[in-house]
């Protein structure tokens, strides 16, 4: 998939078809993550891929958001280390480019998934610290759920309501005006 229709494809998906994500497929979204910029090249990240239905489950609880983690196939927690880093600063900024590729690699993959924020809710952090036991300096970051999806925009609905047309308006107007995207 070219990486502009993967852009604009990407939605954040709650329902799934509960078919499993593969250990191929996982292994291509960690390689993506890995490939994000980061200050300095610190690489200040760490992953944990939960796959097991207890272990969802507990994710799930993390905070009121995190639900579509009890039903997915996968999950991925994006972890930072702070210790050691030259620009500790920009460790969340580091940790955001890594998850958005994840995100995009996700629909390249035919995935379903969606962010659920962790950091910086302390409460939610301190959540996945006690289940895995983090040790000092490892921070989590973000809390992915992935499964093939079953939710898919209709396009209809949205056109109904305008949403479509209104842009395609606008996109053409902006175009007419010799303005380049």
């Amino acid at each position: 998939m070219e990486v502009y229709q993967a852009i604009m494809k990407r939605r954040s998906i709650r329902k799934y078809d509960d078919k499993p994500v593969t250990r191929g497929i996982i292994e291509r979204l960690l390689r993506a993550a890995m490939q994000a910029p980061s200050a300095a090249n610190q690489r200040p990240w760490e992953f944990i891929v939960v796959q097991d239905r207890e272990g969802l489950e507990k994710l799930s609880l993390a905070h009121p958001y995190a639900g579509p983690v009890k039903t997915a196939a996968a999950a991925i927690l994006v972890l930072g280390k702070k210790e050691g880093l030259l620009f500790p600063q920009y460790w969340q900024q580091d940790l955001a480019a890594a998850t958005q590729n994840i995100l995009l690699a996700a629909v390249g993959e035919g995935l379903g998934a969606v962010w659920t924020g962790i950091a910086p809710e302390e409460d939610r952090m301190a959540y996945i610290k006690t289940m895995f036991g983090l040790p000092e300096g490892v921070m989590p970051f973000a809390l992915l759920a992935l499964d093939f999806r079953q939710e898919m925009w209709n396009m209809i609905v949205l056109m109904k309501r305008g949403f479509i047309m209104k842009n395609m308006k606008q996109m053409r107007g902006f175009l007419n005006e010799g303005s380049s995207i």
